[in-house]
């Protein structure tokens, strides 16, 4: 299990990251287009910040984006 959750979360920030670097964004305008500190936002693509659905869905909101979660079988 702890390797599942290691392969969501890095493909989630990886998909956080890539969405953020196309839309043009720094982490700095990103942060403050969602409310969120830009060191916030460093950590979270780091991976050394484990997010709260609340605060994916605010930069999601700030990259015009809305998060969906999506159970599959394993």
């Amino acid at each position: 299990m702890e390797r599942w959750q290691q392969e969501a979360r890095e493909a989630t920030i990886e998909g956080f990251k890539q969405n953020r670097k196309l839309n043009g964004m720094t982490q700095t305008e990103l942060g403050r287009k969602a409310g969120i500190s830009q060191p916030n936002i460093t950590r979270f693509e780091s991976g050394s910040y484990n997010p709260s659905l609340d605060f994916m869905v605010k930069i999601a909101a700030a990259m015009g984006k809305r998060v969906q979660i999506t159970l599959v079988d394993e």
